[in-house]
């Protein structure tokens, strides 16, 4: 019977058996010490020098997955030498990967939604599927698969053959799906006893509502207007998100017992600290309501209309007096919306007043071409200098004829004047060249220099304990709902973290990214995208109807089946990206170091059948090769080459190897880092 032995790691007495590592009393004893290349099934091997720990007494560390433990050994695993051993150990290993975790899409979306594991759900036919894995990340995707600008496009590598994806109109295709058949809500954790009060209901508010409460806390939304939804039922036309599609995903909120009050507003119906005073932590995602002004004489007249004002006055079923002669200054997509929506009340003249070129416009091409198919014209290159009046009500606006300069702080060319000016009659000019927000009622929360709400950028804190703030309100003001979304799910993180005592800030996911070229595509065939059928601008510009008519299954499936994969398919299991989040680093040092930068083979090898190696993921820590000869006892992979140029050659040439490897597949299984994947759904010929 072997001995038993106490070792003190970290301050803690534990205890094991004679003959154990280091490593092994660590984790019976709920000590995690980092490792990559220790398995249970193979003799100890110490390659990765991730599992160093530092003995009393040492002179040199040990590492703890191959040094068996003494009696009365005192250990510390997270000291400052062991620390920086172990981040260089790292950097180098993360210096010389060459591999996405995540596809550019993922990377590109400030929401963080997987958008390649949903459309390659979409593609296998797996709705409900798609939706969970959008839910991890974004409550509302029937929603926002119809509003969002999709930035998660610009960053997909299809354009690298052809056209990208459309990400965002799959999404609200498979959304809708899984609604119409029932919906579908993660698990809600036991209740923790916490209330939770967040002031406004839209997409952020409404966000941070829904995975506080899957966390177990009591939530409640407030929100001034009459309606949940912010900005999606008051800012965003019902052409573009019909509001029973909303009201479908706001009651899905609703039914994990987030209670929501409308027509609330601070400083009337509660002051802010009797509303604080009533939860133990406060989050405000007011948005951003208030038009900015254009900034011209005239602009006080009578039939001058902020953006924001106007669809909101629409959206609540009124119907503002614009006249038949309508400007709309700006080129966001609020100035597309506004000129739209319009057309729609029967304005027989509408135009659009940009400063700078169509190729300028922040607003999406799509919505410029379907504004222009409606009979939208477009005025580049001219900017208000003033409004004129006449018995009180706009007559018409003199427009001075701008040029391009050099580019300014966004990377545009600046807008420069020429002293040239023309006139354009009108009967109403709106504003929609930005917005801020309200803050009146907060006087307690520390404003920026800009007048909105000041908060931590990683933690989503303000001046105020226990009360945080996300959104359009807060520090760069206005932008795109995921945006407010993607900030809403981390603050709620972070919340949920102080209610349980823990003061713990957000901090930022370390990712590898890979660089690649079009080169690298060269062997797809060209598919074009799947343009989404819409209505003729004749028959849709006269009603609010949805001007898309929607995917078929069929088109669906065969435009997510064009997505090319690009994230690593082990990324929730690899131990390396674990590894890599555990202190902050900063791999490019090393390639400084290195002076030539040179990097290992990296290149993608699909022809051995049943299992995909890329060279460019390997570690080399052997676990393949000993797995596959040490445990299964056949040999069949082993390294090949010396020195620098060292890599694992799989030798899958004949047909009785073929047949062994397609029931064994351990190597896979052994690899930390997805440098083998098993070749699913494909004909193996043995």
């Amino acid at each position: 019977m072997k001995k038993r032995i106490k070792v003190t790691i970290n301050g803690k007495s534990c205890t094991g058996l004679a003959g154990q590592t280091l490593l092994e009393i660590a984790e019976k004893n709920g000590i995690e010490i980092p490792n990559l290349c220790h398995n249970d099934q193979l003799k100890h091997y110490g390659g990765c020098s991730l599992c160093v720990v530092e003995a009393e007494g040492s002179p040199k560390l040990l590492r703890a997955c191959s040094t068996e433990a003494q009696d009365g050994q005192v250990i510390y695993t997270e000291s400052e030498r062991v620390v920086r051993t172990r981040k260089t150990s790292i950097e180098l290993l993360m210096s010389d990967h060459d591999g996405d975790c995540r596809g550019p899409c993922v990377l590109k979306c400030p929401g963080s939604v997987n958008a390649q594991g949903y459309v390659q759900a979409i593609a296998r036919g797996d709705d409900k599927e798609a939706v969970r894995i959008i839910k991890e990340r974004l409550p509302m995707p029937a929603c926002i698969g119809r509003v969002c600008p999709h930035p998660c496009e610009d960053g997909c590598r299809r354009q690298m053959v052809e056209e990208s994806i459309s990400i965002a109109y799959l999404k609200y295709f498979a959304a809708d799906r899984v609604i119409a058949a029932g919906g579908y809500l993660p698990a809600k954790a036991a209740a923790s006893g916490k209330r939770v009060g967040i002031i406004g209901g839209g997409p952020g508010g409404l966000t941070a509502a829904y995975f506080l409460s899957l966390q177990g806390h009591r939530v409640t939304v407030v929100d001034a207007m009459p309606q949940m939804g912010g900005m999606l039922r008051y800012g965003i036309p019902e052409y573009r998100l019909p509001k029973k599609v909303l009201d479908a995903e706001v009651d899905e909120i609703a039914s994990l017992g987030v209670e929501m009050k409308n027509n609330f507003r601070i400083g009337q119906d509660a002051s802010f600290e009797e509303f604080k005073s009533k939860y133990d932590a406060v989050i405000l995602a007011i948005g951003a309501w208030k038009s900015m002004p254009i900034g011209c004489p005239g602009e006080e007249i009578d039939g001058v209309l902020g953006g924001i004002d106007f669809l909101r006055q629409v959206a609540l079923g009124e119907k503002p007096d614009i006249g038949d002669k309508v400007a709309i200054v700006g080129g966001g997509n609020t100035a597309m919306d506004a000129c739209r929506t319009a057309v729609r009340l029967g304005a027989k003249e509408v135009y659009v007043v940009y400063r700078r070129t169509e190729k300028e416009m922040p607003a999406e091409q799509l919505e410029i071409d379907e504004a222009r198919e409606e009979g939208v014209t477009f005025k580049f290159l001219t900017n208000p200098a003033e409004i004129i009046g006449e018995n009180g009500k706009v007559k018409e606006m003199k427009l001075e004829i701008m040029e391009l300069g050099e580019p300014d702080e966004s990377g545009r060319r600046r807008p420069m004047p020429t002293g040239k000016y023309e006139t354009l009659p009108v009967t109403c000019v709106i504003a929609a060249i930005g917005q801020k927000a309200n803050v009146t009622g907060f006087d307690a929360v520390e404003l920026n220099r800009k007048g909105i709400i000041a908060a931590d950028e990683t933690s989503y804190r303000t001046s105020v304990d226990g009360v945080f703030a996300v959104g359009d309100a807060t520090n760069q003001g206005a932008g795109i709902a995921i945006e407010a979304i993607g900030e809403a799910r981390r603050c709620a993180k972070v919340v949920d973290l102080f209610l349980k005592g823990l003061q713990v800030p957000y901090h930022k996911t370390y990712l590898s990214v890979k660089n690649v070229s079009p080169e690298a595509f060269e062997e797809y065939s060209k598919l074009p995208r799947t343009k989404m059928p819409t209505r003729p601008a004749q028959e849709r510009k006269h009603d609010f109807q949805a001007v898309n008519l929607d995917f078929s299954e069929a088109q669906a499936r065969s435009e997510a089946a064009r997505c090319l994969d690009c994230g690593c398919h082990d990324f929730t299991e690899c131990k390396l990206i674990r590894c890599a989040n555990l202190y902050p680093l900063e791999p490019e040092r090393i390639a400084r170091i290195k002076g030539n930068g040179k990097t290992h083979l990296s290149f993608k090898e699909k022809c051995l059948v049943v299992i995909e190696r890329d060279q460019g993921k390997c570690i080399l820590c052997g676990q393949c090769t000993r797995t596959c000869d040490e445990v299964v006892g056949k040999g069949i992979i082993d390294l090949v080459g010396r020195g620098f140029d060292t890599t694992i050659r799989p030798e899958f040439l004949q047909s009785d190897v073929i047949r062994e490897c397609v029931d064994c597949l351990e190597c896979a299984n052994a690899c930390p880092t997805g440098a083998l994947r098993i070749r699913e759904n494909e004909q193996v010929d043995a």
